[in-house]
């Protein structure tokens, strides 16, 4: 699946439960889930997933491996197991896209084996193992990075790649120029927003100074057929209508730059 549709990150809905993001996703309009697992007991189940997605009539469209800190102990320690275990689940699904993070510095053997463990894995299925850009850290004029082999996926060859606007502004990145530069590889699109700040800001599209618009326009005229993913922030959302409010205006957001650019006909 793919082509221009947007997708809810379950993330997006946190700290509320996976439950209420297929809810939230189903009612809004959108097209589709991407699965955040994380410590909700309904994130990791299959059985539960695949009785929501069948009860909302929502397809997922994309599960996110654990590769937070806070997920460091779901589905065990091994990382290579985890990614077996979310291919396995992307399988049962349907899902497209397996979303990754690189390893942690401190992961070395992980970290000395991912370019070509990905590669090999990627073989092995329909499923993309889409890697995420992340980002450095900054500290007194310092940038440091706690991912190996590097917080950009670029220059790695991985075959295929998900492109996080929030990510790239904290990186200070181009995020145009990334996905120039990725090409064929850009799978996946993380959908957010951010002001440049050295934290992970995940804003509504549109409220930061990333070229969110710009990027969607891009999509649209390359015939893109990967998914577009709203994954922003509402932990600060003081009710559940301010959280479905941000929820519909990324969605509309993205829905309106992501249309493809009518044909211009000249006029006799």
């Amino acid at each position: 699946m793919g082509g221009g549709l947007v997708a809810l990150s379950t993330a997006s809905t946190y700290p509320e439960s996976t439950a209420t993001a297929f809810e939230m996703a189903a009612r809004l309009g959108y097209d589709g889930v991407e699965i955040m697992v994380w410590t909700d007991p309904v994130s990791q189940d299959p059985q539960a997933l695949r009785r929501l997605r069948d009860y909302h009539g929502i397809p997922i469209l994309a599960v996110h491996a654990p590769c937070l800190l806070l997920t460091q102990r779901v589905w065990g320690t091994d990382p290579w197991a985890k990614l077996e275990r979310a291919r396995a689940v992307a399988e049962t699904l349907e899902a497209p896209t397996v979303v990754v993070h690189p390893p942690f510095r401190w992961q070395r053997d992980y970290a000395r084996e991912f370019v070509a463990g990905i590669h090999r894995m990627a073989g092995e299925t329909d499923v993309r193992f889409a890697v995420e850009n992340m980002f450095p850290l900054r500290a007194r004029g310092r940038e440091v990075s706690a991912y190996a082999p590097d917080w950009s996926p670029i220059d790695d060859g991985y075959r295929h790649v998900t492109l996080d606007l929030s990510h790239t502004s904290v990186s200070r990145s181009d995020a145009l120029l990334m996905a120039d530069e990725l090409g064929d590889r850009l799978a996946h699109i993380h959908m957010a927003d951010g002001t440049g700040l050295a934290k992970d800001e995940h804003l509504v599209p549109g409220r930061g100074t990333q070229p969110c618009a710009e990027l969607l326009e891009r999509l649209a005229a390359n015939g893109f057929d990967g998914t577009v993913v709203v994954e922003i922030n509402t932990r600060r959302a003081e009710s559940r209508d301010q959280r479905e409010a941000d929820l519909a205006e990324a969605l509309a957001f993205t829905r309106l730059n992501l249309a493809a650019p009518a044909e211009v006909v000249p006029v006799p």
